[in-house]
């Protein structure tokens, strides 16, 4: 088991958050953020570093740009059992990343409230989020990836027994989980962008 190094960390729902990645930290994981996370991982005393400096692009576009880049997707679906791919992060500087922790945009609770517009609900539809969860859920063989803020608890304890590692069973798990909940997530925007075409 290899142990976990690198981790981004972008989340809506922060509850929990500062805790968990203050255990990352004691593992000595070097912590990868954007925008308000990373504010509240900074304001919670924690080293983060930004995903701009890795990519080398700004958040740009209000946002919606920042980790749709090689740099984050090559570090994530990089097969460590395949020397073509390690080859390949070796030439273009990617460093690989071992666990992701994402929740997404929320677009239920924003389409759930009074008067909501079209244009505000649109703005809650999460496209790097997904796009992150489903990379690292695609290689779990490899990769941990975390959606729900319940399993902080139980990730970190394993880590702690494992030497900073996740056990494979544990991976496969969280990657049904991530795409159970991405389906969900596609599910309540289709539905409510049929609704609003009548």
């Amino acid at each position: 088991m290899r142990p976990i190094e690198r981790a981004p960390l972008s989340v809506s729902d922060k509850h929990g958050l500062a805790e968990f990645a203050g255990g990352l930290a004691e593992l000595g994981i070097e912590i990868l953020s954007t925008g308000g996370t990373a504010r509240a991982l900074r304001e919670a005393g924690l080293a983060v570093r930004d995903v701009a400096e890795v990519t080398g692009f700004p958040e740009m576009m209000d946002g919606r740009i920042k980790t749709l880049h090689p740099k984050i997707h090559g570090g994530l679906l990089a097969r460590r059992d395949v020397p073509a791919h390690l080859e390949a992060c070796l030439e273009h500087g990617i460093g690989l990343i071992d666990l992701v922790v994402v929740n997404l945009y929320p677009f239920q609770q924003t389409i759930a409230k009074p008067g909501v517009t079209l244009e505000e609900a649109i703005e809650q539809i999460d496209i790097g989020g997904p796009a992150m969860l489903r990379s690292a859920a695609k290689n779990h063989a490899a990769v941990t990836v975390i959606c729900n803020p319940a399993r902080y608890g139980s990730v970190l304890a394993e880590m702690r027994a494992h030497g900073g590692a996740t056990l494979r069973a544990t991976r496969l798990a969280l990657a049904c989980e991530v795409f159970a909940h991405t389906a969900a997530y596609d599910q309540a925007i289709a539905a409510y962008l049929a609704g609003r075409s009548g």
